[in-house]
This record gives C-alpha cells, sequence and structure tokens, in this order.
C-alpha cells in the first residue's frame, strides 16, 4: 500500500468550509477510483492559520496515477479548493506503508 501525503492551511473562517470541500467533492470522486483504499484528513491550528495534513492510500501507483494523470507526484487542487486555502504544497509524498496497525483501535 502507498500513502500519499500532502498539506494545505487555510484561514480560520476557511477551515470548515476547505473540509466540507474535502468531503463533499473530492473524497467521493477518489472512492470511484480502482486501487484508492480511504483517507485520513488531520487538522492543526497554528498561530493564525488551520494546517491540513492529508494522507490518501492507494494500492499502487497506477492507481494515483488514475487521479493525477500522468505525474503522481503532482498535487491536485481545484479552483474551488484553492480559493479556501491560503498556501499548499505544489507536490505530495508518496510512502511505502510497512505497517499498519489501524485495524486494532478505532479513531475517536
Amino acid at each position: 500500500m502507498i500513502a500519499r501525503t500532502w498539506r494545505g492551511a487555510a484561514e480560520p473562517a476557511n477551515a470548515d468550509r476547505y473540509i466540507a470541500h474535502l468531503r463533499e467533492r473530492t473524497l467521493p470522486v477518489l472512492s470511484q477510483i480502482p486501487g484508492y483504499r480511504g483517507a485520513y484528513v488531520m487538522r492543526h491550528t497554528s498561530g493564525s492559520q488551520v494546517e491540513f495534513m492529508v494522507v490518501t492510500l492507494w494500492e499502487s501507483l497506477e492507481a494515483i496515477r488514475a487521479f493525477t494523470g500522468a505525474d503522481a507526484g503532482a498535487a491536485v487542487v481545484p479552483p474551488e479548493a484553492r480559493a479556501l486555502l491560503a498556501s499548499f504544497d505544489d507536490r505530495a509524498v508518496h510512502w511505502d506503508v510497512v505497517l499498519d496497525n489501524s485495524s486494532t483501535r478505532g479513531a475517536k
């Protein structure tokens, strides 16, 4: 499995709207791609901004490319999301998942 990580930040007034965008637009699209295995979205308030770490899980780079196009490392940030974010990474980072202990505990 591959974990694709990406970071962005929003002004506090846009933070909940960005989460809604992910929930209503991005994640439903991802769930239709063969090889997509889920996502975690983490939120952290830092000073005057809200930071986000988005981790999506994939079976392969080929599955990721079904989302990104030929450049698997390219960030996919549609105009609606760009309007809500103060800053974001232009590139995602891919990690080989070598240990998954998440099935033994539920997230709260």
